[in-house]
């Protein structure tokens, strides 16, 4: 039996005639940018996550170097991110000319809220929340800190489409919420796409013109703006997701709640949810702190995918070099990237197959497996 690490065909196969379906109805539309479908998903968007506005951009990353643009923050400013972040995280910051700096995760995986006052200096301006692996940053105190210091939040819910923190969804907590539609997340499309989530209606407005090269009337251009408009197929097979995103948020649970349950190596640390809050399990990642190599030829041998999210982390990375950190500047999020091991976990994943990785899992033993 082989058994992916993500299988995006199968995911597709689960509602593959209403995908189909929108899709022949937008191109025989002859309207293919910035158009119904754009307009309806931006309301059914901002209507899932809580939010009075949602704006459809090209990408998660244009999601958040453009928040960080219209919040004004720039050279010589400084933002707060977690240092095991996704690296297109740190992108968003440096784009603009800001400084990232990092504070080491929790126990969550996510930014250690305790941490962040520390971290805070008169240049600071921001802090970027990063809900990685589908789990919830401790919204409350992180919230609490950047009122005290008059900081701008925006959520990264790449990762994180549809979970919750105390009652309300991520998205709908800070300023801005940046939103990923890559494939392989939970409201993925069938292409590149993104938006942001906020109540701030002028601010909507301006990431509105700013994706269309800074134009709100056509041929009028108000700044240097950007070309980075969710497009109307991508909107409209999107709108076709949101409608199961519910179910398909279910199913990943009820596979990680059986992972949680059934994985039984001494060899691992499983993962955990933050009380207050509740997962989308973007992806389901173990630690191995001392075997994660031999553990993954193991699985690979019996035709098991998996994957490291994230192998480098941000400040060792060669495009990072001019920040000046080194081996040993964040010990915990290099000890997480020499750990972390994401196993299978995708819609349509059958009971059989989680069933064959729990057991050869479980049956995993440091030098003893043929």
């Amino acid at each position: 039996m082989k058994i992916l690490a993500n299988d995006l065909k199968r995911q597709y196969e689960l509602h593959a005639a209403a995908y189909e379906e929108k899709a022949l109805a937008v191109l025989r539309s002859g309207w293919y940018i910035l158009g119904q479908e754009v307009e309806a998903f931006e309301r059914e968007w901002a209507n899932y996550i809580g939010t009075g506005y949602c704006v459809g951009l090209a990408s998660g990353l244009d999601a958040l170097w453009i928040s960080f643009r219209l919040l004004g923050i720039g050279e010589g400013d400084e933002v707060i991110v977690c240092s095991n972040a996704y690296i297109a995280c740190v992108m968003g910051i440096t784009m603009n000319g800001a400084k990232p700096v990092f504070v080491e995760p929790d126990e969550y995986d996510n930014i250690d809220a305790d941490k962040i006052e520390a971290a805070i200096t008169p240049s600071t301006k921001a802090v970027l929340a990063v809900h990685l692996f589908g789990q919830s940053c401790d919204m409350d105190q992180i919230m609490s800190i950047a009122r005290n210091h008059h900081l701008r939040v925006v959520e990264d819910c790449a990762q994180s489409h549809g979970n919750h923190w105390k009652g309300k969804r991520v998205g709908s907590i800070g300023d801005i919420g940046c939103f990923s539609f890559y494939p392989t997340k939970g409201c993925g499309a069938f292409g590149d796409g993104g938006c942001i989530t906020t109540n701030d209606e002028k601010l909507a407005e301006d990431f509105k013109m700013f994706r269309n090269y800074g134009s709100r009337v056509h041929y009028h251009n108000e700044v240097v703006g950007a070309n980075s408009r969710l497009d109307e197929i991508q909107a409209g097979l999107l709108r076709v997701k949101l409608q199961y995103l519910e179910d398909l948020n279910a199913e990943r649970r009820r596979l990680a709640a059986r992972y949680l349950n059934e994985l039984k190596n001494p060899y691992l640390i499983l993962p955990r949810v933050r009380e207050g809050a509740d997962s989308s399990w973007h992806q389901f990642v173990i630690h191995v702190p001392a075997h994660r190599e031999e553990l993954m030829n193991h699985l690979k041998k019996h035709q098991i995918g998996t994957m490291i999210h994230y192998p480098i982390p941000p400040h060792l990375s060669e495009a990072y070099r001019y920040l000046g950190f080194h081996r040993g500047s964040f010990p915990i999020a290099e000890k997480n990237a020499e750990e972390v091991l994401s196993l299978p976990m995708y819609n349509g994943m059958t009971e059989e197959e989680q069933a064959f990785v729990i057991a050869t899992i479980n049956q995993f033993q440091p030098g003893k497996n043929v």
